[in-house]
């Protein structure tokens, strides 16, 4: 046990390290810290975006942002937590500039809740988990809010400011989600016990 403790403040101090070298400009450091965190803010982009593409693309311009706001770090909150903002922040903006995005995350207002919403195709789903493939089905509005909610910790009221929508409908969302999320998880468990 202790070892394990001295382990994780070596890694905490070695990333405290990386961050104050690519605050000074050092590229080896931010490789590292790139290295570090690709992976997870792959995921955070994918679940939000649900697709291949875009996801890799925004994941990339994260890092960018990163590379120009590291400064912006001041040791506040863990930097894993600090970048998952400013990841979020980037792919919140990245889907603003698209008009579909426009149409259905800023008039949401102007729609019932009930107004049915395509399910996202599927494109290259390879290398993750049953859930992450359930998450990336979810119709757009209902999976950008269980994302930042369920996965990224956001509170409604947050998301609610994020999206521009009001907090019911945050939470409407959500629930959404959920109740699509185990009506799949529960009918892919069914078809998986018929093929035994």
């Amino acid at each position: 046990m202790f070892a394990k403790s001295q382990k994780k403040q070596e890694q905490d101090w070695q990333e405290l390290e990386w961050i104050t070298q690519a605050k000074h400009g050092s590229q080896v450091a931010f490789h590292h810290l790139y290295e570090k965190y690709h992976q997870q803010i792959y995921a955070l982009c994918w679940r939000m975006l649900a697709d291949k593409d875009s996801a890799e693309d925004v994941c990339q311009e994260v890092f960018v942002v990163l590379w120009q706001k590291i400064d912006n770090f001041r040791g506040d909150s863990k930097f894993s937590t600090w970048l998952h903002s400013v990841a979020t922040n980037v792919v919140l903006g990245h889907l603003r500039k698209h008009k579909t995005w426009l149409q259905k995350i800023f008039s949401i207002e102007d729609q019932s809740d009930t107004t049915k919403e395509e399910s996202v195709p599927m494109h290259d789903d390879s290398g993750l988990d049953a859930l992450d493939k359930q998450i990336a089905r979810l119709p757009e509005r209902a999976r950008i809010v269980f994302v930042l909610f369920a996965v990224e910790g956001y509170r409604h009221e947050e998301i609610a400011k994020m999206l521009k929508m009001a907090v019911g409908s945050s939470k409407s969302q959500y629930h959404r989600a959920k109740a699509l999320l185990k009506q799949w998880l529960v009918e892919a468990e069914q078809e998986e016990f018929c093929h035994e």
